[in-house]
């Protein structure tokens, strides 16, 4: 049984607390994968290793033991065929996200999703309306695109050359028992005593994840996305249209009166989609990073960070950083370090704590 693995310091909800993300337990079709903390945890036993969770997870935080998106896109792209069937050479045409679709069909010219097998299928109830679903974004952003390539759905049922398979099989066999594949080897049984226990496996951080934490990446999917849109021609016209049909990228808008510059958004954010400068006097966008997590907005407290209800297809072609706020930076009285003055304030906010302190040590109203 294929097994699942979580890279905790690339997880949404280890950045905050305040994380709603839940898409990797909505999609799980056995409940193998749960929030029962502020981590994902997971029952391997349960695990059928469909890769749903993988294909909707944000940050690429989720990882199956046989079978890796990106090196999927690569071989695939190379081949001639266009057909992608659970038989043939996914687990699961669910383990692949929006981003990968676009790009192979607008790479491919045509792409064909085979569900001829999600009649039968235990899982179909949870995969197939994701998968149907990720096939109709793909079609409606490639036809915004002005691109020709299509996505289709068709009933196959592909059939695999079982003797092949088996032949396959057993000169793999022979082929592991080298000294060259005995740690391999021995770290696959491990990991199939791991996936045969019953227990539910709970995810911690530690220094490395929280190493993680803290360094901006950019998702493999994305990289593949924009790489294949700079091989393909651009539309005459870039449209504008309807956010809610992009489920991987957004434009944001925020209300910068309500605005307190907490730098919550940019810090936490987990691509550097939202980001400043060294004196935190603005709040730049660009959209060519965002992953639409939504964890920024999770975290504003004011709520005046929100999505934008379109979405230029301009940002796909040739992203622009956007500058969202521009705040007034004054040098503290106290301590003379640079800080932003929303209200004209003349202490920092550390200053202004320490006074507010000494002061109510002393009995002395606030003057300010």
């Amino acid at each position: 049984m294929a097994g699942i693995a979580l890279d905790a310091g690339r997880c949404v909800r280890a950045l905050s607390k305040f994380s709603e993300c839940r898409h990797c337990a909505e999609i799980c079709p056995t409940d193998a994968l749960q929030i029962t903390g502020m981590l994902p945890s997971i029952n391997l036993s349960e695990c059928v290793g469909c890769g749903g969770c993988v294909g909707v997870c944000p940050t690429e935080a989720l990882k199956l033991d046989d079978f890796d998106s990106t090196e999927f896109f690569f071989q695939f792209a190379s081949e001639s065929a266009n057909l992608i069937s659970c038989r043939k050479n996914v687990p699961c045409i669910s383990v692949l996200n929006v981003e990968h679709i676009i790009s192979l069909t607008a790479l491919k010219g045509a792409l064909v999703f085979d569900m001829g097998h999600c009649a039968d299928c235990e899982i179909a109830s949870s995969c197939q309306p994701q998968i149907e679903a990720n096939a109709e974004e793909a079609s409606y952003l490639l036809e915004a695109m002005e691109n020709e390539a299509k996505v289709t759905l068709a009933s196959i049922a592909y059939k695999s050359d079982e003797k092949e398979v088996n032949e396959t099989d057993r000169r793999d066999f022979f082929r592991n028992l080298t000294v060259k594949n005995a740690m391999k080897t021995k770290l696959d049984f491990d990991r199939e005593v791991e996936t045969a226990t019953d227990e539910r496996l709970e995810h911690t951080l530690d220094s490395a994840d929280i190493a993680k934490m803290r360094k901006k990446q950019l998702t493999d999917k994305r990289k593949l996305f924009f790489t294949a849109l700079k091989r393909v021609e651009k539309p005459s016209v870039y449209h504008v249209i309807d956010a809610t049909e992009v489920t991987f990228t957004s434009q944001k808008l925020l209300d910068v009166d309500n605005c307190t510059a907490c730098q919550m958004c940019y810090r936490i954010c987990p691509t550097g989609a939202l980001s400043s400068d060294p004196k935190n006097s603005k709040i730049d966008f660009d959209p060519f990073l965002c992953i639409k997590c939504q964890l920024c907005h999770d975290v504003c407290e004011p709520k005046c960070l929100t999505l934008s209800p379109s979405y230029n297809l301009k940002e796909m072609f040739e992203p622009e950083v956007q500058n969202l706020a521009t705040f007034k930076v004054k040098n503290c009285n106290e301590c003379a370090r640079p800080f932003v003055s929303l209200h004209g304030e003349k202490l920092c906010y550390q200053c202004k704590i320490e006074e507010e302190e000494a002061r109510e040590l002393w009995g002395i109203d606030s003057g300010y």
